[in-house]
């Protein structure tokens, strides 16, 4: 960051024309020479913060080291305060030496347009991590079992389960499907075999807001596809709990067991979803990339116009 916007070593601000040869910052009937180098650099400057801020935020690096993730966001916002506390220092100048010929109103919109970059990847790549990459990389961290039977495998065996496939005739049973509200509707359908009862009801299905919660209706996931027998593991802590009560509520009313219950939402092919999680984490990056260089390019074309109109 260059700290000598509209310094005397730049002549782009002032001619001469003043009486006694002195520095003007315009002279009378002209514009005022634009800066290019503090142009360029309000442009691309706040970009390239947003675009560091954001990746860091949202991909394996918050993941697998957060704290040197948020050190890096922490020097980031670092760079924001210098580059404000330059401005400030223009201001000063300017106010307490009328005389002087540095002029901060690049220094100044630069601050203002780095601490909105700033705060908006920060923001943004929270969100992007929180419900896209952070799923994808907590489900790749587990593993995967085939040919999973819910008659004879037990939710214990699989603790570590992120994507199960279930053995051919493997279905949910609808007729034992139930809800529980809690502001959302936490829906649950047990995944079963066969016919006959299951000692043990440890696999189960879940959707928010897919099921009436009064009756067996639910209708989550790709609970009508044939050829769906297969499983992506419910990721959410926070919704994990409600669930259970779900489940809980299930047992009650059907008089059945689930000691030791594992969620999965019901799907044909769990590796293309995991897999979506990451290729939504990758749009979301490119299309806050794209958009922040598009508002940034118009805000440096206004302060342009505006900037160069008060130098007539």
């Amino acid at each position: 960051m260059d700290a000598s916007y509209g310094s005397q070593t730049q002549p782009q601000y002032y001619q001469y024309g003043a009486p006694g040869g002195e520095k003007t910052p315009f002279v009378r009937g002209q514009r005022s020479r634009l800066n290019l180098v503090a142009i360029c650099q309000c442009l691309f400057v706040p970009w390239l913060l947003f675009c560091v801020v954001y990746a860091v935020m949202s991909f394996s690096l918050h993941y697998t080291q957060p704290g040197l993730c948020y050190l890096i966001v922490a020097c980031c916002g670092l760079a924001v305060l210098a580059s404000g506390f330059l401005a400030g220092q223009a201001v000063k100048r300017r106010a307490t030496q009328p005389g002087s010929q540095q002029d901060p109103t690049w220094l100044i919109f630069l601050f203002f347009t780095m601490l909105v970059a700033w705060s908006g990847a920060f923001v943004l790549g929270d969100l992007n991590f929180w419900y896209n990459m952070q799923p994808y990389y907590d489900i790749q961290n587990l593993n995967t079992y085939p040919s999973v039977s819910p008659a004879s495998t037990r939710g214990q065996q699989l603790m570590d389960a992120g994507r199960v496939f279930f053995t051919a005739g493997t279905k949910l049973d609808l007729t034992k499907s139930m809800g529980f509200r809690n502001l959302d509707l936490y829906c649950v359908a047990p995944i079963s075999t066969g016919d006959a009862p299951l000692a043990s009801y440890d696999f189960w299905a879940v959707g928010l807001n897919c099921c009436s919660g009064t009756s067996a209706d639910f209708h989550c996931g790709e609970f009508n596809n044939p050829r769906a027998s297969a499983g992506l593991r419910l990721m959410r802590d926070d919704q994990r709990a409600f669930f259970r009560l779900a489940v809980q509520q299930a047992e009650a009313a059907y008089s059945i067991k689930a000691i030791h219950p594992l969620f999965f939402y019901w799907m044909q092919d769990p590796v293309a979803e995991m897999n979506s999680y990451q290729d939504d984490g990758f749009k979301y990056y490119l299309l806050g990339m794209f958009t922040m260089f598009s508002f940034q390019l118009f805000c440096v074309v206004v302060a342009t116009i505006a900037f160069s109109k008060m130098g007539n």
